[in-house]
């Protein structure tokens, strides 16, 4: 086993592969930008040292030797899967944890990828590697069947021959990008230009393939491990059907559409696959399966990694894949036969991810206030309280594992761990993953990877806030001001007889004004929340409320003029807490503010102060982990205020524009 080990990642991944160093007794080595200086992978490793970028092979390279690592880890992402990374460190003396540079190479371009498991009796599906854009008449294709660089005519060609619907995929990337799903024939010139467009700036190659879209299909991959022995083994299946935009978010372990036979043909072809490459190390298999005919399974892609998924497999198997990883890599045979691998009970994974599904699943960022992680599951996490959290890398916060004796009871406990998980400071979609895994399809297993976003509608938390929410919050503001012995300085509007309403007006972060009124003093009063009739409320201890009847905790964390709360999953950020003069009226308060949808760069603004706008028309750009947003005018105006210019860092909510009417 090494001495020492280099992690060239940042976050939960790199805090993860700590964990297994450390109880090898491994010395642990990280490396941060100037961003991640203050991180808790950088305190939690043994040394840690400044490089400019995740993505700079010479720096982490430098970095390596400077510390004495014998090894370096890639994590997932950044350089995990770059064979000129993995290639460098074998120049430079230094061991890959991961498979040789071949083997990257070799799967990491999806069409020769396919034509090699093909060759090794791997099924694959029909699709324009094909030559000439024919599919095959069984399921697998064969060593000289593929056809790289096809033209735009050539696609739509064999688009048209394999038969619609079709599937746009890059060659040289995944995570969704540049995919486009195509049903009909005149959408096909414009779907194969945008897709060129799209995978040429993720992936800096715009070659395509197109293969035939298998409709509800479900994603299923197999975890594979293999030594440098020639021995390989397969650890069973994952479902990662639950997606959204081609991005899992919930995974789980075993699948509960296979059998025992289906898992072991599908084992078998992973393990072929691995074989025909020469790989190394830890890897999985992705296939693409059919919901009504789960016997039919067809690869898709290889990754040559650690998943982000790992742990469903490890809590099902009892094994320690960065451990297996780490021994393969020193020249150890593999410690188990197939034979040895067991699966017991069921596990399940969510992604905690900053953004907000009320937003349509904008980028968010901001700084941890609290954190309460959940007791009784496992987390891998990055976080911690201080922790900022930017638009420069990916939104994956942390990840909720858990294990049952069988899938509803994963579920069950699921559901509970992602309630207690408390995250106050940054939008999350914790609330959204809690009401993914009660649907009623999910429960059932009835999942495809369509069904999250047919599903929005039922998943996706409702902007409005909870009365008892903007409630607490002007009792909370109440109570902060009754201080001091002097009852002429409590401003609880009391009067000869009678006490009078204190009007307070509650901001959500992202909504419209409500005007909450109180009526006494916060430990026992009457609150009426907009519109609504008053009833009987009071805020004691660290946080408990009682509202009409119903008694609460909280969790409540303050950010100079904005209060969160957190409750059962969901978080509220709830801003611009002043209090009004008596009959003020929140109607119209904050319109014409253009607001900043998430944390981010302000590409472009179009617009100058003293323009007269029109309602809808494109005002500012704002870019966050490589997404743009373009944020419109609310209303047509004036504009009247324009503090932001193009460059400019903005935080979430940070105001961008101010229009009046004229």
């Amino acid at each position: 086993m090494f001495d020492s080990v280099l992690v060239a990642n940042r976050g939960e991944i790199a805090v993860r592969v700590f964990r297994t160093l450390r109880r090898l007794g491994v010395r642990a080595v990280a490396v941060h930008t100037d961003a991640d200086a203050g991180s808790r992978h950088v305190r939690e490793a043994d040394e840690a040292l400044r490089i400019p970028s995740y993505l700079d092979i010479e720096a982490v390279i430098a970095a390596a030797r400077a510390s004495g690592a014998a090894a370096v880890h890639p994590g997932y992402g950044f350089l995990a899967e770059n064979a000129e990374f993995a290639r460098a460190c074998r120049e430079a003396g230094l061991v890959f944890v991961g498979p040789p540079p071949e083997a990257i190479e070799a799967m990491g371009d999806k069409i020769r990828a396919k034509r090699t498991v093909a060759a090794a009796g791997v099924p694959v599906v029909p699709g324009s590697h094909l030559r000439g854009g024919t599919p095959p008449r069984t399921p697998h294709g064969s060593a000289d069947s593929y056809e790289p660089g096809l033209s735009d005519a050539e696609l739509e060609a064999a688009a048209l021959e394999i038969g619609l619907p079709v599937l746009l995929k890059p060659s040289a990337g995944g995570g969704g990008k540049g995919m486009r799903l195509v049903r009909d024939a005149a959408d096909l010139p414009e779907a194969v230009a945008s897709a060129r467009r799209e995978a040429r700036s993720s992936f800096g190659d715009d070659t395509l393939l197109v293969e035939r879209f298998v409709d509800d299909p479900r994603h299923i991959e197999i975890q594979i491990l293999a030594d440098a022995h020639g021995n390989v083994v397969h650890l069973g299946e994952r479902e990662c059907s639950l997606q959204r935009r081609h991005q899992k978010i919930v995974e789980e372990a075993p699948s509960p559409l296979l059998d025992a036979a289906a898992r072991d043909r599908m084992g078998a072809a992973a393990v072929a696959a691995a074989r025909a490459v020469g790989y190394e190390g830890a890897g999985t298999v992705e296939y693409i399966v059919s919901a009504d005919r789960p016997d039919e399974f067809f690869f898709m892609e290889m990754n040559t990694r650690l998943q982000v998924e790992h742990p469903v497999t490890e809590l099902v198997t009892g094994l320690d894949l960065v451990e297996l990883q780490l021994r393969a890599a020193a020249g150890e045979p593999l410690p188990l036969a197939q034979d040895d691998v067991r699966l017991g009970g069921h596990a399940i994974e969510a992604r905690v991810y900053a953004e907000d599904p009320a937003r349509g699943f904008l980028p968010t960022g901001g700084r941890v206030l609290a954190l309460a992680e959940p007791a009784g599951a496992r987390v891998d996490s990055g976080l911690d309280v201080g922790a900022e959290i930017g638009g420069s890398y990916d939104p994956m916060l942390a990840k909720v594992i858990v294990h049952g004796s069988d899938r509803a009871e994963a579920l069950h406990r699921l559901d509970r761990a992602l309630a207690s998980f408390t995250l106050l400071g940054v939008p999350t979609n914790i609330a959204f993953l809690r009401a993914l895994v009660r649907h009623p399809a999910v429960v059932s297993g009835d999942l495809d990877t369509g069904l999250v976003e047919r599903a929005l509608g039922d998943l996706v938390p409702g902007a409005e806030v909870p009365p008892e929410v903007l409630a607490a919050a002007a009792l909370e503001r109440m109570r902060a001001l009754e201080t001091g012995d002097d009852p002429w300085e409590i401003p609880d509007g009391w009067r000869p007889g009678a006490h009078a309403w204190a009007p307070w007006i509650i901001t959500p972060s992202g909504g419209d004004p409500v005007e909450v009124r109180v009526q006494g003093r916060a430990a026992s009063a009457r609150v009426a929340v907009g519109g609504d009739a008053p009833v009987a409320a009071s805020l004691t201890g660290a946080f408990t409320l009682t509202y009409a009847g119903r008694t609460t905790s909280f969790t409540a964390a303050r950010d100079g003029d904005t209060l969160w709360l957190g409750r059962d999953g969901h978080a509220w950020a709830l801003g611009e807490h002043v209090r009004a003069e008596a009959g003020a009226a929140s109607a119209g308060t904050g319109d014409g503010v253009l607001r900043s949808p998430m944390p981010g760069t302000v590409l472009a603004v179009k617009a100058a102060e003293g323009d007269r706008v029109s309602e809808g028309q494109p005002l500012v750009v704002v870019e966050a982990m490589k997404m743009e947003h373009a944020v419109t005018a609310p209303l047509s105006g004036v504009v009247t205020k324009l503090p932001v210019r193009a460059g400019a860092q903005v935080a979430l909510d940070a105001v961008l524009a101010v229009i009046e009417e004229e």
